[in-house]
């Protein structure tokens, strides 16, 4: 069957369309191993090309299609959070005034329910950090430069009630020498003593922000406004990055930054 493929167009044309309609990953591990034509097919860019179509999936920048299908494809299956341990470990503190930071439990339910822990500040300045080396996630220097996909903040934050605090945020795309590219640094955000305790969330989303960003740098944090013993500041959560080399149709109705209330 695989010799006669290269002189049978329609036999190539019918073993191409078994291909597409198998899970991906299969046809990478299993079917391009059966036989060198079969190798060909799963190693053109056709396929890829042809699945996305089929998928739904195509660049958020229509005129710099990837030069690798294959990869924007699995790439973008794979799309996940790049933080670490978003919901309450695995940070580095930069500041850690007053009495620390500490974990809680949500003292109101998050809108997804499986989130059920938070950070809390105190009454003097607290900032936590993460930096994300994106060659180690799996985007190549290439993938980077080439396609620049749209990246993705989001970040979940909430007062106490009975006291007054002030949440900030700063998210940077750096260079090989973690030299700034671009960065997302709104104005801080107060509330005042007795409120709802409504969860709030900041999105922004880097576009067109050229070449060479190689770390994401993302530092959350805040502080009381009262000067109160114990943990009544900001609390944060949820927090999350993304790359985003497909278009979605979401995407296309954010604001560069955004904030809604539960």
């Amino acid at each position: 069957m695989c010799s006669g493929l290269r002189s049978a167009v329609p036999l190539a044309v019918v073993v191409e369309e078994i291909l597409l309609n198998l899970p991906a990953h299969q046809v990478v591990r299993v079917c391009r191993l059966v036989c060198h034509e079969w190798k060909e097919l799963v190693d053109s860019a056709a396929h890829w090309r042809e699945r996305c179509r089929r998928e739904g999936i195509q660049p958020q920048d229509v005129s710099r299609p990837p030069d690798n299908w294959c990869q924007f494809y699995f790439l973008t299956k794979k799309r996940r959070n790049l933080l670490k341990n978003p919901r309450a470990e695995g940070w580095t503190i930069v500041q850690n005034g007053g009495h620390r930071w500490v974990a809680e439990e949500n003292r109101k339910p998050f809108p997804d329910e499986t989130v059920t822990k938070c950070f809390v500040t105190s009454y003097g300045l607290c900032m936590k950090q993460q930096l994300i080396d994106l060659k180690k996630e799996g985007y190549s220097d290439a993938f980077m430069d080439q396609l620049q996909p749209h990246i993705k903040i989001s970040d979940w934050y909430a007062p106490r009630f009975d006291c007054g605090c002030q949440y900030e945020i700063s998210v940077e795309l750096l260079d090989r020498r973690k030299n700034p590219i671009c960065t997302f640094q709104p104005q801080k955000v107060f509330f005042q003593q007795w409120n709802d305790e409504p969860w709030c969330q900041m999105i922004h989303v880097f576009k067109d922000y050229g070449p060479g960003v190689r770390f994401i740098h993302f530092t959350h944090g805040g502080v009381d406004t009262q000067f109160w013993a114990g943990w009544y500041g900001i609390r944060v959560t949820n927090s999350s990055v993304e790359i985003c080399p497909a278009k979605e149709d979401l995407s296309l109705q954010l604001l560069s930054t955004a904030m809604h209330f539960f």
